[in-house]
């Protein structure tokens, strides 16, 4: 069975897997700066003998095709990056970047696909289809790698009839995944506010235009677009994170920097949010006699599962993994840049378990003491390729 032949595979690459993960963590690359991850993964391809082309500066798309007659086409990816944290872990692989960590799971990712890629070129000749592996740049830094190779046409040539990517949870135990189907993750935009006012002496205020109370009113008004304005059936946040006043306790500044964000799951109401927000602010700034220069960054759209695509991907998991292994995954307000993939093509994105409480594999992403249990790398790999296969018609 097919099923059993990826298992054996997965099982006899577990080692190689864990130590090019191992590797990718120990050297770890910041967004579009990922020139040996590249490198390395160019080099295991050709081992593999698996062609490749490079797209995006460092990112890459390669080619494994079935030797069977087939038509049909479809997408795996892996991002490269990592994170601007120093890691406090203590292991062998630690990260020797200064100030630079796989923190996201990248690494697990990179090392997965290259599993998978392992595993589909030996049984090329059992298949048909074409498989299209992305290892994509910059997912942790607008405008995101994936817009870019996008662009650049990596959803051409062949076109894929789906796109599929796995993430690590370590919210969930190694062994399982998660999966959603429709809505999943949020869009992201950066807001970037300077409320402008006329600074001086903090018992005069009779004298000033105050921007730090201008600021205070602008970001109590402004909560009102998520619950207020908001269909309270959308989900929807609002959050700023950085106020710059830099007066003292007796100095009203001339300005004051306001920087958060705005996530949601609907691109017209994404749309429209921009307006309100940019006019509620820009009005109460000019109401109390001074202005608002109010600057939207735009980010990553919302990540929408196609819902025939995850329920086939996930019927494919619980025969994989047994049914009980597959978990249903809630609604998440963090945001991915494997969004623009989905709003693409019939797409997939599913969650990886990394966890292991009695290995006190326990930190969430984005953390220095991030780690994963490397059990979960035998799964990532066997789970991707016995995905691609059956999708594929096998």
């Amino acid at each position: 069975m097919l099923k059993d032949k990826i298992r054996e595979l997965s099982g006899k690459i577990h080692g190689d897997v864990i130590n090019h993960r191992r590797f990718l963590h120990s050297n770890p690359e910041l967004s579009f700066q990922e020139y040996q991850t590249s490198a390395f993964v160019k080099a295991y391809l050709d081992e593999l003998g698996i062609s490749w082309q490079s797209m995006a500066d460092t990112g890459i798309v390669a080619l494994i095709r079935g030797s069977k007659p087939s038509e049909e086409v479809i997408a795996l990816r892996a991002d490269m990056d990592a994170l601007p944290i120093t890691e406090s872990n203590d292991v062998p692989y630690k990260s020797i970047n200064p100030g630079v960590m796989h923190a996201c799971g990248h690494d697990v990712h990179t090392s997965s696909l290259l599993g998978t890629a392992r595993i589909l070129q030996t049984l090329r000749d059992e298949f048909g289809g074409t498989v299209k592996l992305i290892f994509q740049p910059a997912e942790e830094k607008l405008p995101g790698g994936a817009s870019i190779m996008i662009k650049e046409g990596v959803l051409e040539n062949p076109k894929p009839h789906a796109v599929i990517g796995q993430h690590v949870m370590p919210l969930i135990d190694a062994g399982k995944i998660g999966i959603r189907p429709g809505k999943y993750m949020a869009s992201t935009d950066e807001l970037y506010l300077t409320v402008k006012g006329k600074g001086g002496h903090g018992a005069q205020p009779q004298q000033n235009i105050d921007p730090v109370l201008i600021s205070a009113h602008i970001i109590v008004a402004l909560q009102q677009v998520v619950s207020r304005i908001a269909d309270p059936k959308l989900p929807t946040v609002l959050s700023f994170g950085k106020v710059i006043a830099n007066g003292a306790t007796n100095v009203i500044p001339d300005e004051v920097k306001l920087e958060g964000t705005f996530r949601t799951l609907d691109e017209a109401w994404r749309a429209e949010a921009h307006k309100r927000m940019k006019k509620i602010a820009e009005g109460i700034a000019e109401s109390m006699g001074g202005s608002c220069d109010f600057h939207i960054m735009n980010g990553y759209p919302f990540l929408v599962n196609e819902e025939k695509l995850t329920a086939i991907v996930r019927g494919f998991a619980e025969d994989y993994l047994g049914k009980e292994n597959v978990l249903d995954l809630d609604i998440w307000m963090a945001a991915e840049d494997f969004a623009y993939y989905s709003q693409a093509a019939d797409s997939c994105f599913y969650r990886l378990g990394i966890r292991n409480e009695a290995k006190g594999i326990t930190s969430s992403v984005h953390t220095s003491t991030f780690d994963i249990d490397e059990d979960a790398l035998a799964i990532s790999t066997g789970l991707m390729a016995y995905i691609a296969l059956k999708r594929l018609g096998n």
